[in-house]
């Protein structure tokens, strides 16, 4: 992620991030402070209606206990009601007069079998028996509403009962006003809040400004925050039964919903806002870092150990500048450090060099001082034999030479091309084999009959098995032990066709310590030793194109395989047969 990116999503978390919580915390607190002051109207509202209805039921009472009063001293209500066969007319109008005098909705007076007597707000009752009616209502101590039938359907009314004696009769006054949509409409005064009259078979809501749709009981958008519960009375049928009312409060949500819309629109706007001055900052401050720090990149990728000659601006007096000041000090450190690191190479390739001369050297002089030691004991011991011994063991010692001499001609040039071409393994074997004697180990040669040849330099492949022997023989210690050198066809898929050569010793081997360094350069366990062996062994296997491998086991010896590519085309070699 480029530097730009980086600085334009910091900026951004920087200023968004709190806004964020801002707005979210301020809407939060917003809604839960507008809902809060809604259900406070609300619960004062619920006061309100309930103060109403008492009001309501005590006003009814009043009324229908002054016209239970006026009855006994009414001469022709008692008359009708009492005298048998006396006119009844002014008892049947007498509801209705009363009725209309007391501001009631409903009238009806009913003897003590419950028989209605007379009925103001629906005379067609007269006669009719209803003792439940009564029973019900003087039962409840507040008020309830009640569903009495009239001439063009039902009435929906809050009602009070009382009762008057007459001649030692008892007649009761049943009365009551109407809670129509106008009574209701009158409750739901707030626009903010809703009423609903909720009956067992039907719900009423009141009028008010509340813009919510609604399905019948549905109340989207609407919180039902308190609920009055009023006794019901069913007078419209055969039988007066007794049911539960609820007259439930509601607060709108469509406020609230209405400031968090608000809400939401100025904080995207400051969101959107707050987004383009991060952006046009971010920018702003990118193209003054980024330029120079491009300018300091550029000059330091062209810095290396072989151009140090870079310099770097320095009259800023920021972090940039201080940057580049300690980048200029840093390449006059690079700049020393480099002289002394080529003059510390200098010497220490001309110590590799000399112990890689030393090394090649004592491998080269080894077969000869073995000859020059057989052929001291041959003339100490049997000299009528030297001149036969000394014809064996010449080729041996002209082969060293001629090993030497090469040797030399390629420290001359330094870096020795490879003269790859056709060779016999088996040839090179026999003449390590003969130029190892002497050294306290038994060596023997294994090869295989028939060796395909190999695509290799013959200076570079002896040099490549006179290291392993001299290892193998090495690792004995002086004591009595086995040396093998073989050699196989094998098949890589990877190649094809290849001769592998095994050199196999009887000596301590080696733990994975020791194998995991054996490569190393100078690395060695030998009071003499140099620590090149292997370390060329695996340089000159690789520049043959072939492969290593080593299998070791401590106390059991070790086998070093060396898989080289067989010449394309090449016949099999002789066994046993000469270069």
């Amino acid at each position: 992620m480029s530097f730009r990116a980086r600085l334009l999503i910091a900026l951004l978390v920087v200023v968004l991030l709190p806004m964020i919580v801002l707005a979210l915390g301020v809407r939060r607190e917003m809604r839960t402070r507008v809902i809060a002051q809604s259900d406070r109207r609300v619960q004062a509202l619920a006061r309100v209606i309930a103060e109403d209805f008492d009001e309501t039921h005590a006003s009814i009472g009043a009324a229908v206990a002054a016209i239970a009063r006026t009855l006994p001293d009414d001469g022709a209500f008692r008359a009708g009601v009492l005298a048998a066969g006396a006119d009844r007319t002014h008892v049947i109008d007498f509801a209705g007069k009363a009725m209309r005098a007391a501001a009631l909705t409903t009238l009806q007076i009913r003897n003590d079998s419950g028989r209605i007597l007379s009925s103001g707000h629906f005379p067609g009752e007269f006669d009719r028996i209803d003792p439940a009616l009564p029973r019900l209502l003087s039962a409840l101590s507040g008020p309830a509403i009640v569903e009495t039938r009239t001439a063009e359907g039902s009435l929906l009314g809050v009602a009070r009962v009382d009762s008057v004696r007459i001649a030692g009769r008892s007649f009761t006054v049943v009365g009551g006003r109407a809670i129509d949509q106008r009574f209701l409409d009158r409750m739901g005064r707030d626009e903010a809040m809703g009423v609903i009259l909720r009956l067992p078979d039907r719900t009423m809501r009141a009028r008010s400004a509340i813009r919510v749709e609604t399905s019948g009981d549905s109340l989207d958008g609407e919180r039902i925050v308190q609920a009055l519960a009023l006794p019901y009375i069913d007078a419209t049928s055969v039988e007066t039964t007794q049911g539960d009312a609820e007259i439930s409060i509601t607060s709108s949500l469509t406020p609230a919903d209405d400031l968090r819309r608000s809400v939401d629109r100025w904080t995207l706007a400051a969101f959107l806002l707050a987004m383009g001055a991060a952006v046009l900052a971010a920018f702003w401050l990118a193209r003054r870092l980024s330029r120079p720090m491009e300018e300091l990149a550029a000059a330091a990728a062209t810095v290396d150990l072989d151009r140090l000659d870079v310099r770097f601006a320095t009259g800023r007096d920021d972090e940039i500048g201080v940057l580049s000041r300690r980048l200029s000090s840093m390449v006059d450190r690079l700049r020393g450090s480099a002289a002394r690191l080529r003059e510390a190479e200098r010497r220490a390739t001309v110590g590799d060099v000399a112990r890689q001369v030393n090394h090649d050297i004592k491998n080269g002089l080894a077969p000869i001082r073995n000859v020059v030691r057989h052929l001291s004991q041959v003339a100490r011991e049997q000299p009528s034999e030297l001149a036969g011994i000394f014809a064996a063991r010449q080729g041996t010692i002209e082969s060293s030479i001629e090993y030497l001499e090469t040797l030399a001609r390629n420290y001359a040039r330094l870096s020795p091309s490879l003269a790859t071409r056709p060779c016999d393994v088996s040839a090179v074997i026999a003449e390590i084999v003969a130029g190892t004697g002497g050294r306290g180990a038994v060596v023997h040669a294994r090869p295989e009959p028939g060796l395909p040849l190999v695509l290799a330099d013959a200076f570079v492949l002896r040099r490549i098995l006179e290291n392993l022997v001299g290892n193998a023989i090495d690792s004995l210690d002086g004591k009595a032990g086995e040396v093998t050198i073989g050699a196989d066809g094998a098949t890589d898929h990877r190649v094809g066709a290849t001769v592998r050569i095994t050199v196999r010793d009887t000596g301590r081997g080696m733990d994975e310590r020791e194998l995991s360094l054996a490569f190393d350069d100078f690395y060695t366990t030998k009071p003499n030793g140099t620590g090149l062996g292997l370390s060329v062994v695996r340089r000159l296997v690789a520049d043959l194109g072939g492969t290593l491998k080593v299998e070791t086991e401590p106390g059991r010896g070790t086998t070093i395989l060396v898989d080289l590519p067989a010449a394309p085309g090449a016949r099999p070699a002789a066994i046993g047969g000469a270069r």
